[in-house]
């Protein structure tokens, strides 16, 4: 029989972070409206990109960004590095991590936090997996410590699109769960509160996180 996993451990109190994401969506309005008109009047089709992704307990919820690709772009639901779906403003906001402001507004509802593992598509997600069923204990958040370290996933994708989301299911995925997992068990208000700090830094510096080509060597991140 397989050992379960250790319990997650309690980050930062929802409250603390939900105040932090309301006051933050004021202090960026400057941000992004101006990257809202730039989607809508760069390419056809609605400004907010709207997915469901699998929340605590497996609740599914309407995630919010910024829209990147072209709306009849169809595709695996992973990118890779130059994917041809993605608009030239959208290559922008990704690049600044502007499209993720929205999700701001995901914290203040309750779907996510403002740290924790990164929400999947419910499909990605196998309940059979005991790493999942503790992931799936705490909401998902906008940043964890594979966000700061794994900045450049989409170079890690095979170039042909019908090999992405193979690979990413038997190879990343794997990885990304126990890194998660390890996280977790270690969390707490001091190191999500550290996290949030090291995101900020990091986005305003534009680091580069951990080289791609030595996380699939070592199968870590």
């Amino acid at each position: 029989m397989t050992e379960e996993p250790s319990r997650p451990r309690p980050g930062l109190p929802h409250f603390l972070e939900a105040t932090v994401c309301l006051l933050g969506l004021i202090v960026v309005s400057p941000l992004l409206l101006p990257a809202m008109l730039a989607v809508r009047l760069s390419s056809r089709g609605p400004v907010m990109f709207q997915q469901i992704r699998a929340g605590r307990g497996g609740v599914p919820f309407t995630i919010y960004k910024l829209r990147t690709m072209r709306i009849d772009a169809g595709g695996p639901e992973v990118t890779g590095h130059g994917d041809q779906r993605i608009t030239r403003v959208g290559r922008w906001l990704r690049r600044t991590k502007l499209d993720e402001l929205p999700q701001l507004w995901n914290v203040v509802k309750g779907d996510m936090s403002l740290v924790g593992p990164r929400p999947e598509v419910p499909r990605y997600v196998d309940l059979a997996n005991p790493l999942w069923r503790r992931i799936l204990e705490v909401r998902p958040g906008i940043t964890d410590p594979l966000t700061l370290r794994l900045k450049d996933e989409e170079t890690l994708m095979p170039a042909a699109a019908n090999e992405r989301e193979r690979f990413y299911l038997e190879t990343l995925q794997p990885i990304k769960l126990r890194a998660s997992m390890e996280y977790l068990s270690k969390r707490s208000a001091w190191s999500d509160l550290g996290i949030v700090c090291a995101t900020v830094m990091g986005i305003l510096r534009r680091d580069r996180g951990a080289d791609p080509a030595e996380i699939l060597r070592s199968g870590r991140i």
